[in-house]
């Protein structure tokens, strides 16, 4: 056991798997189809939010004809998950960083603002079915990050009180919703896709790589789950 640290919630994209691109290049394509003058910065400005939320914002600020927002949330969905399939990628350390929470007695949930059905494929692509005690999404909650409530209902399905979570992320969007949710938060901002340091305000570590992990992290960590 690491300090006061009894679980490791794991975010999905951007984080275990390199899938922000694969995401970014189906919106990109998807929401200019409906007529939305969509730039990559627009769609690094909703990083770590569930599709069905970034869907809507764009629908409300460039109203297109036809489908609604679901629709829209929803081929966009179709369009990744044959990315994902032919192209998803594990980053760096993603292996070593769910090696060394479980070594250190730690148990394991992902918590992601992916659909249930994409995260099934991408642990099914790189053999981690089974990982994770705990798998949950946040389209089966209200909302998605900031809002905590996905790590809150993560946290829950271990048995775990927040306090006492650690949650691995590399979205100011998901670094917000740990910190709303009362946990320990380390950061992994994605560099090349416009992350930064200093959007990550609440990590209680931010490290360049997963690979960084390793036991003055793990003391770091310790100290501000006390």
């Amino acid at each position: 056991m690491t300090g006061s640290l009894e679980a490791a919630i794991f975010d999905l994209d951007g984080l275990l798997v390199d899938s922000e691109p694969l995401w970014h290049e189906a919106e990109l394509r998807i929401f200019a189809a409906h007529g939305v003058p969509i730039t990559l910065e627009m769609v690094l400005s909703t990083k770590g939010r569930f599709v069905g939320e970034a869907a809507r914002l764009w629908y409300d600020r460039h109203p297109w004809p036809g489908p609604g927002p679901e629709e829209v949330a929803t081929e966009i969905v179709d369009a990744v998950a044959v990315l994902v399939a032919d192209r998803l990628e594990l980053k760096p350390g993603a292996r070593h960083a769910v090696g060394a929470c479980r070594a250190r007695g730690l148990r394991l949930a992902l918590a992601s603002s992916s659909p249930r059905r994409l995260i099934d494929l991408a642990l099914a692509r790189h053999d981690l079915d089974g990982t994770f005690e705990v798998v949950h999404s946040a389209e089966e909650e209200p909302a998605g990050k900031p809002d905590p409530a996905v790590f809150l209902t993560a946290a829950a399905m271990l048995g775990v009180v927040p306090g006492r979570c650690l949650v691995l992320e590399d979205a100011p969007a998901g670094v917000e919703a740990a910190r709303r949710a009362g946990m320990v938060c380390l950061a992994v901002p994605e560099h090349h896709l416009g992350g930064a340091t200093a959007d990550l305000v609440g990590a209680a570590v931010v490290l360049d790589s997963l690979e960084d992990l390793d036991g003055a992290v793990w003391a770091r960590l310790a100290g501000a789950g006390a």
